[in-house]
């Protein structure tokens, strides 16, 4: 099992650690309530060093992430990064991932942990079309790289604190090389995943420890307190926001788990992986689609449980589920066939053979 640079800090402070994608992580400090609350009200500190940096160099770079991406790269500029996913050409999504552009031809390519392997073949395995070495052109960073998450809506002021420039104007899903905590040419973005502001910033592993401490120092008149995947689970729900594995994966298409936002026809985009088979899809209208919705009786919807029609026939299932700790509901996230994805349908999660009454809802829930 792989440790990230922060894996002893996570320890000393008496994380409750277990496995995940093949990391070894921790999954709160002090309680997921407590940890979720101060997100959202104040600042927490997330190591999300087991995600995955690909790089991308060279004058076909753009053209390369064209194809091989839903979303429209030509959107872009120096300092600005961008949600897409991957699909594999199946009609499925390899992965879902942010593109951050240097320039036209340079680009950073942030992938989830589970998938780092996967989307580097899968990326590599378009080199050749389009004229690249694998190694120059293409270089897999996500050994030589941490990242700690900085979020809250107080986050940014700590962070200003640190930093040898203005952060504090920065628009959400932007990116700045600047010194943080006298670490040069470190990664400050703007692309979170709590959904209650703040910042990711990127160093080399060698200055890892000495972000940490950084911002712990810093972050200790704030009130900051280091949080786990548990919280950050909870937090990124409430949001509408999707994890990889649970809501979407290579049997659904971008269409189905509401990517459509991200999934772009125009004639600057040109053609891309699945292009013919998803506006075929967008054209016939969708037999099943991801929803959110929030429980009426009382219960939680768990990961794989099945969501029913009022006769318990079978409808789809849940992909995620929990109770909020913000909204104080039960909340959760699901695949439904037509017409059940309608909002405000009425539909029932099976709980242990109960069929518990939910309500399809507009995400995010908070």
């Amino acid at each position: 099992m792989k440790e990230t640079v922060f894996t002893q800090k996570h320890i000393a402070l008496g994380a409750k650690m277990a496995p995940f994608a093949g990391f070894n992580m921790p999954i709160e400090y002090s309680g997921l309530i407590k940890e979720h609350t101060a997100v959202r009200e104040n600042v927490g500190l997330f190591d999300v060093s087991h995600m995955g940096e690909i790089w991308v160099f060279g004058l076909n770079a753009k053209a390369l992430l064209q194809y091989i991406t839903t979303n429209d790269v030509d959107a872009l500029y120096p300092g600005r990064a961008q949600y897409t996913c991957l699909p594999n050409g199946r009609g499925g999504i390899v992965d879902d991932l942010i593109v951050y552009c240097f320039s036209g031809t340079k680009y950073l390519l942030g992938v989830n942990a589970a998938n780092i392997e996967k989307d580097w073949e899968h990326i590599c395995s378009f080199a050749g079309r389009f004229g690249m070495k694998v190694g120059a052109d293409l270089v897999n960073a996500s050994d030589d790289t941490c990242q700690l998450a900085i979020q809250g809506p107080r986050a940014m002021e700590l962070m200003q604190k640190l930093c040898s420039e203005d952060i504090m104007s920065m628009p959400s899903y932007t990116f700045k090389q600047l010194t943080v905590a006298g670490i040069e040419n470190a990664l400050l973005a703007t692309t979170g995943y709590t959904g209650s502001g703040g910042c990711e910033v990127y160093v080399t592993n060698a200055d890892g420890g000495r972000l940490w401490d950084a911002i712990m120092a810093a972050g200790e008149p704030y009130g900051i307190v280091p949080v786990g995947l548990g919280a950050r689970d909870t937090l990124r729900l409430e949001k509408g926001y999707l994890l990889y594995g649970n809501d979407m994966d290579d049997t659904t298409s971008p269409l189905e788990a509401g990517l459509g936002w991200i999934t772009k026809f125009n004639d600057s985009k040109g053609d891309f992986v699945d292009r013919d088979l998803l506006l075929k899809q967008k054209e016939e209208g969708l037999k099943r689609k991801l929803v959110a919705f929030e429980l009426v009786d009382r219960g939680i919807a768990r990961h794989g449980y099945p969501i029913c029609d009022a006769n318990g026939n079978q409808i789809g299932h849940v992909t995620s589920g929990t109770m909020g700790p913000t909204v104080k509901k039960a909340i959760g996230m699901g695949y439904v066939d037509a017409p059940f994805f309608a909002l405000g349908s009425e539909i029932f999660i099976n709980v242990r053979d109960r069929l518990l009454k939910a309500k399809v809802v507009k995400a995010p829930f908070c």
